[in-house]
Order: C-alpha cells, then sequence, then structure tokens
C-alpha cells in the first residue's frame, strides 16, 4: 500500500512530466474563447484528456450540453472532486484566467491517477460550465452531482494570492412598476408615472445602501423606463444585483428590496412585481481544513498563499453552491500584482504566459497532493466535514 508521502513524490515527478501537455491544453482554451459554441469544444477537449487516462467521462450532466463528470477508482473509501472551469468573458476572453482553472484541475487529475493507479475511493473531475453568469455548478449541486462527494478542491488566479475566497452570496431581480399613461400636460391628473417610481426605489435604496453590514450592497440599472417623453410611462423596469456577506444577510437585503418596492408602489398609487433572474449564488464557506493541507503543498512548489485582507471582497460564485454542501477549497494563486484587477485584457494576456504557467502548474500539483490527503488519511474528511457542519450551524 502507498503511502502518503510515497504518492506526494509521484505527484511531483508526475505534474513535472505532464507539464507541457498541461500548458498546451491551457493555450489551446486561451485561443479559442469559451463562448457557446467553442464550450463545447473546450469540454471535448478535456473529456478527450481524462478518457485517454482511464476515466469513464459521462457529458451532458444536469442537463447541460457543456457539462461533464469523469470518474476513477473502485468507490470503497473517500470521494474527491477536482472542479474545471472553462468559461470565458465576451470580448476580452480568458480574462479571468478559467483557462488556467482548467488546465490545473486536468493536471491535478492526470497527476493523481498516474501516482496512484489502484484508488480506494473515488476521484470525480467535474466540468462545471457557466461560472460566468450561468451559474453552472448551482444546477449541478441541485442535480445531485456532488452527492457523495467528501471534498472538492479547484484553485483560481488573481491578482491576490490567498488560501480561501471572501466571495459572498450574491442574486438578480427584476422589479417592475406598473402604472397608467396620459399626457402630461392635456390630463397629466390622469397619469401614474411608473417611472417615476422606479427612480424613487433608487432613491430609497441609497438611504438603504448606508446602513449595509460590510460585503452586502445592491446595485441597480433602469432597463425600460417609458416610450416617448410626452406620454406619462405607464411601464418601467429596473435590475438589481444583490450581494450579502452570508446568505441570510442575503435573505435580509431580498426583503429589504421587497418592502422599499411594496412602499414605493403604495406612495406612488403604481403597482409592483418582483422577480427573481439569476441563478442564486451562496456565499463560500472555505474549508480551513483543507485550505491548510493545500497551503503547505503549494509552499513545496515554492508559492505561497497567505489569509485574505479583512475588508476585501471579489464578488460572488457558484462555488459557494458548492461550499454549502461539501468541504470546499476555493484559493487564489496571484498572476498579476494587487496594483492590477481580472476582467481585463492585462489580465488575460497574464492568463496565456509564463505567469499564468508557473500558478496552474504550482495549483496542479498541490490539488493532486490535496486530493491525495483526502483519499489517502480519512479523518482529514472526517476534520472537514465536523468544521463545515460548525459553520452551518454558526451561518457563517
Amino acid at each position: 500500500m502507498s503511502t502518503t508521502e510515497t504518492v506526494h513524490d509521484r505527484i511531483g515527478h508526475t505534474t513535472a512530466q505532464l507539464a507541457p501537455r498541461l500548458w498546451d491544453v491551457a493555450q489551446e482554451l486561451h485561443r479559442h474563447p469559451e463562448l457557446a459554441f467553442e464550450e463545447r469544444r473546450a469540454a471535448a477537449l478535456l473529456g478527450k484528456e481524462l478518457e485517454g487516462e482511464g476515466f469513464t467521462v459521462e457529458r451532458g450532466v444536469a442537463g447541460m450540453e457543456t457539462a461533464f463528470t469523469a470518474r476513477a477508482g473502485n468507490g470503497d473509501g473517500p470521494c474527491v472532486a477536482l472542479l474545471l472551469e472553462y468559461d470565458a468573458l465576451p470580448g476580452i476572453g480568458h480574462a479571468c484566467g478559467h483557462n488556467l482553472i482548467a488546465g490545473a484541475g486536468l493536471g491535478a487529475a492526470l497527476a493523481l491517477r498516474q501516482a496512484m493507479p489502484e484508488i480506494d475511493g473515488s476521484l470525480l473531475v467535474v466540468g462545471t460550465p457557466a461560472e460566468e453568469g450561468g451559474g453552472g455548478k448551482a444546477i449541478e449541486v441541485d442535480a445531485g452531482v456532488f452527492d457523495g462527494v467528501d471534498a472538492a478542491l479547484m484553485f483560481h488566479p488573481g491578482v491576490y494570492s490567498w488560501s480561501s475566497a471572501p466571495l459572498t452570496a450574491q442574486v438578480q431581480y427584476r422589479v417592475g412598476f406598473h402604472g397608467r399613461a396620459a399626457h402630461p400636460t392635456g390630463n397629466p391628473t390622469e397619469g401614474r408615472d411608473a417611472l417615476a417610481a422606479l427612480i424613487q426605489l433608487f432613491h430609497t435604496l441609497a438611504v438603504t445602501q448606508r446602513r449595509l453590514p460590510e460585503g452586502s450592497h445592491v446595485q441597480g440599472i433602469i432597463t425600460e423606463g417609458g416610450k416617448a417623453t410626452n406620454i406619462v410611462p405607464e411601464y418601467a423596469e429596473g435590475r438589481f444585483g444583490l450581494r450579502g456577506l452570508t446568505g441570510t444577510l442575503l435573505d435580509e437585503l431580498i426583503a429589504e428590496l421587497t418592502r422599499a418596492a411594496e412602499g414605493v408602489a403604495l406612495a406612488t398609487g403604481t403597482g409592483v412585481e418582483l422577480a427573481q433572474v439569476s441563478t442564486r449564488y451562496e456565499h463560500f464557506r472555505n474549508s480551513d481544513v483543507l485550505s491548510a493541507a493545500f497551503a503547505g503543498h503549494l509552499a513545496h512548489t515554492g508559492m505561497t498563499v497567505g489569509e485574505p485582507t479583512p475588508g476585501v471582497y471579489l464578488g460572488s460564485s457558484d462555488i459557494g453552491n458548492v461550499s454549502a454542501r461539501v468541504p470546499a477549497i476555493h484559493p487564489f494563486v496571484a498572476i498579476l500584482g494587487p496594483d492590477e484587477s481580472d476582467h481585463t485584457p492585462r489580465f488575460a494576456e497574464a492568463a496565456g504566459g509564463p505567469a499564468g504557467r508557473r500558478a496552474m502548474l504550482a495549483a496542479a500539483e498541490a490539488l493532486a497532493r490535496t486530493a491525495a490527503d483526502v483519499l489517502l488519511r480519512p479523518e482529514l474528511g472526517g476534520r472537514a466535514w465536523s468544521e463545515l457542519r460548525r459553520k452551518e450551524a454558526a451561518g457563517r
């Protein structure tokens, strides 16, 4: 039976051998940003690589054409999942570095498979499409893809090197006001101005914003505001993005939006309707137990991660939905300095350059070693589950 240290050594050697192949895959994804048609291309490429190493690949999982799973192992033990993102951003390609996430996850899977040909347990690789607004992981969670998983592991390139991800809960709502059309001069008293009601809602929310807790906010845009200047608008609509530091705080913010909209409608004599128009992302619950293991293994490669800067939040992601169900990690590894930003052409360039390659290969090795720890040391998974239940009970 292989010892953990022996497997770690094999993973290191194997990752080094796989490096050119992994970088070729990451570069192929980088050259063809995964929008619509190309996301199918990415899923096909990754699935083919895994099948070639003996994984059993299932395509089109959770009702999504470009989602897939790949499995290895006998199932008699812990189950660890490696998550691969591969979608891109319109106009600026891999400016979120998902090509590196896919390359690192693939590398971890192949290195672990070669280091542990006989796996007592399950190694699950999950292709997770549409993270940028589509909520692919949330859909997979609801479909049961992560049922039975003991650890979900991925990394993300960024402008910070942090052991965990300060990601908030997020959802979007549409708010529509129904008024009554009228001529603003001929019969102004007959009108019920839906646009004025919507603008009043923005003012009300601006007051609400001042007393929201750290990490929570609401941001809105007007999506429909009338057809002509000489007609009192009978319908106006806005779209609002709400973020809460936790899911509970997000629920409170949704209630605030609802009360404000209904109050404005009452005051203006209009009708109002609210509807959720996006997949809800839960806040990320980091597994400190598994993050510590990853950080130690990353340090072995010569790269380090520290603690997040207090008060700095990096948006929201559907990895939060996974972390609400199973112990999960989502560390950031910097490929640009903290004075830069992702979702920019500069970040896209870095995701296809030397800094991206170094981060991807280091993360691949650290993820594979962490996955080996979960498979070979069941007590590690037990501690991670206990920690998750404590955080859930505390609402953190």
